[in-house]
């Protein structure tokens, strides 16, 4: 067993345990992160499926084929993308109780950055997905 952390939504009703490492880090910039969370990009650490478990009842909506997103219905905290194949889950990071725990390593879909928004972090920068 690797190293837990934990987390939560803002009212307490949904909280969560990561269990070891992510797979990556990673800042994304896409515009359906944008709508999605409301905000001009989406920091998550993406974990296989089996190292995330979750107590409290989620709601989801299904932004495309390939992914939902999970999110408190009583207080709207949007917590997770969830690959529907079942593999991985992206937890949004603020939402860690320790809000420090991960640092994104690199920015995803900057072709599609929100145009004020300036990177000048150093981290490295592609213009769509990468594997």
């Amino acid at each position: 067993m690797g190293r837990i952390r934990e987390g939560g939504c803002l009212c307490g009703a949904v909280r969560f345990k990561t269990d070891g490492e992510p797979l990556n880090v990673r800042i994304c910039h896409c515009r359906t992160c944008q709508k999605a969370m409301g905000s001009p990009f989406y920091a998550r650490a993406l974990f296989d499926a089996r190292a995330v478990t979750v107590e409290g009842e989620t709601a989801h909506y299904a932004t495309s084929e390939a992914l939902h997103r999970e999110f408190c219905p009583a207080c709207g905290t949007r917590l997770f993308s969830r690959r529907t194949n079942g593999t991985a889950v992206g937890v949004a990071l603020a939402t860690f109780d320790d809000r420090n725990a991960f640092a994104p390593t690199e920015h995803i879909w900057v072709s599609e950055k929100i145009e004020w928004v300036r990177i000048d972090d150093g981290l490295t920068q592609h213009p769509g997905t990468v594997t």
